[in-house]
């Protein structure tokens, strides 16, 4: 199993890994946990151009042999790298540490693609386009702006589940396939690590050791007490992915991006939806400028209700001809609130770590909250903080950041190091979406988040933003409705957050990401040309609207670890 999409909800604190603290540094924001490798700039004269290609055919040479035998075989050990877990994370680790020459083998307990592929980011988005296609060919005011007209839009349920689960299945094949070519070995069963630099593989008594190891076990829905799951009328996002009913009236625990997007396919399919929210504000892990503006296109006019600063402290499933009952609780008093009776419940209250049987107590490594103990480096802690050694975790395992795509640059950075070169992630530069319609993306800190941070350690906030309905692209869609939000340093130019709703912002915020990650300011992006029309224009006026005092070019200093 390995990561899928973060699931930000009211009962996030109960599940979410560890939070990171910021500090400046080199007059920068870094958290305080991290230190970061950048790519720096070189000018290359003739001489060194010269060495650069070499280096560049010496590297090919190295990668073909590296596909050819998937590395050179250990002497004293079977693998030179052991991964447990072959979702996301996993395979962007094989896949790296093969081209490093590594002899790679990975253990997968389930099916290969883990969370992501098969019961998360992938069927989801297989939904989402339906979903989005559904409120085209629905929307008449918008049809006939653009000179349509179409009637009797409807849908086939098990078609578009078809649809979800085709996908996940070509995908997981492709994953299946990529790791094959490469010589990547695929040994099926749990991995249990026995002692250091060694796993056990399934039920039988197979022993595998390796140099290396990197735990990508990734995650599984937190359902919290007192809700009964029954996969049937009461269901967590495993279940609502195969879309086996579509209820007419379904409550959704959790309004973060699970729960959202969810919202978003029911909606679409003609189910009633009524939030439920923990605390006192739908949406609560997004930047509060970007939750009013989604609110009010994503929420009000849809067929959605909600109740906000309430728990639901029991759900009973649907029997005996009775319908789903939910008893909602005041967050703060625990007071009894209200009684909903609805067809279904989704509960999208975030992830849990999959991490039991791995053998943990073997290496004397203790879990917190389930979550594997890792430095910045992703290296696994004993119980008394010393480093295991050979022993990495990525992904949701580790709970720094549960996205599948984070998952996978942590694993690529492990890779890095067991190979010779000391890297630690930036984990402020890695973006994430919801693929609602519109959609929404973020990378950095929010706005209250990064005025804190300034706060803390005396540097000015400043916000930049810009609208979809200035787009040319967008107003020919007939999508204006959007906004696209920079918080920044005047100072220095240094990019703290970057914030996106509108047509195709899942797309448009990695400019963004990009940006941080490479150490870039502003006052060098704003000479960047991006073609017109397109919607990548939105963020070209975003960055040239910023106000920034320094006119010299300055790059963000690379931080040291603490």
């Amino acid at each position: 199993m390995q990561s899928s999409i973060s699931l930000y909800s009211s009962y996030a604190s109960t599940v979410s890994g560890p939070r990171h603290s910021f500090s400046l540094s080199g007059g920068s924001l870094v958290p305080s946990t991290l230190r970061f490798c950048g790519l720096r700039r070189q000018a290359f004269t003739s001489s060194s151009l010269n060495h650069h290609c070499r280096r560049r055919l010496q590297h090919s040479a190295a990668v073909t042999a590296a596909l050819s035998n998937n590395g050179t075989g250990p002497t004293l050990f079977d693998y030179d790298l052991l991964i447990i877990g072959a979702g996301v994370g996993g395979h962007g680790a094989a896949l790296h540490a093969v081209e490093k020459g590594l002899k790679t083998a990975i253990v997968e307990g389930d099916v290969v693609g883990g969370t992501c592929v098969n019961r998360g980011c992938v069927p989801s988005k297989a939904l989402l386009a339906v979903s989005g296609r559904m409120r085209e060919l629905r929307d008449d005011h918008h049809l006939k702006s653009l000179g349509l007209q179409v009637s009797g839009a409807g849908y086939d349920r098990q078609a578009v589940a078809d649809h979800a689960n085709n996908l996940a299945s070509k995908i997981r094949g492709n994953l299946t396939n990529s790791l094959k070519a490469l010589g990547v070995d695929i040994l099926t069963g749990f991995g249990t690590i026995l002692g250091p630099q060694k796993v056990k593989v399934g039920s039988s008594n197979k022993v595998v050791t390796a140099k290396d190891i990197i735990i990508a076990t990734g995650s599984v829905p937190f359902v919290p007490k007192g809700i009964e799951v029954d996969g049937k009328t009461v269901i967590t996002s495993d279940h609502a992915l195969k879309l086996e009913t579509v209820p007419d009236w379904v409550a959704i625990v959790g309004s973060g991006y699970i729960g959202l997007e969810f919202s978003d396919v029911y909606t679409a399919l003609g189910s009633e939806v009524t939030f439920i929210e923990a605390l006192d504000q739908l949406m609560p892990g997004f930047d509060p400028e970007i939750s009013k503006l989604a609110q009010r296109v994503l929420i009000n006019p849809r067929n959605i209700d909600y109740h906000t600063g309430v728990f639901a402290s029991k759900i009973t499933p649907a029997r005996d001809g009775k319908p789903v009952t939910i008893e909602l609780i005041d967050a703060k008093t625990k007071e009894q609130k209200d009684t909903l009776e609805v067809d279904a419940a989704l509960i999208a209250t975030g992830r849990a770590p999959f991490t039991q049987g791995l053998g943990l107590e073997n290496i004397d490594v203790v879990t917190q909250r389930g979550f594997v103990p890792v430095d910045e480096r992703m290296r696994v802690l004993d119980a008394n903080g010393n480093l295991v050694p050979h022993l990495y975790c990525i992904g949701d395992a580790n709970g720094k950041m549960m996205l599948a795509h984070a998952a996978s640059a942590q694993g690529i950075s492990v890779v890095e190091q067991v190979t010779g070169r000391d890297h630690v992630l930036n984990h402020l530069s890695i973006p994430a979406a919801c693929f609602t319609h519109p959609e929404i993306s973020m990378v950095g800190l929010t706005e209250p988040q990064a005025r804190e941070k300034g706060e803390k350690d005396g540097f000015e906030v400043t916000v930049a933003k810009t609208s979809f309905k200035a787009n040319t692209k967008a107003l020919a869609e007939n999508e204006g409705e959007g906004l696209a939000k920079l918080i920044y340093r005047p100072d220095t130019g240094e990019i703290l957050g970057v914030h996106i709703f509108g047509l195709h912002a899942a797309d448009l915020i990695h400019e963004a990401s990009n940006a941080i990650a490479l150490g870039t300011r502003i006052q060098d992006i704003k000479f960047a040309v991006h073609a017109h029309p397109t919607l990548s224009e939105v963020l070209d006026e975003l960055f040239k609207s910023a106000k920034v005092k320094a006119q010299a070019s300055a790059p963000v200093k690379e931080a040291v670890a603490v």
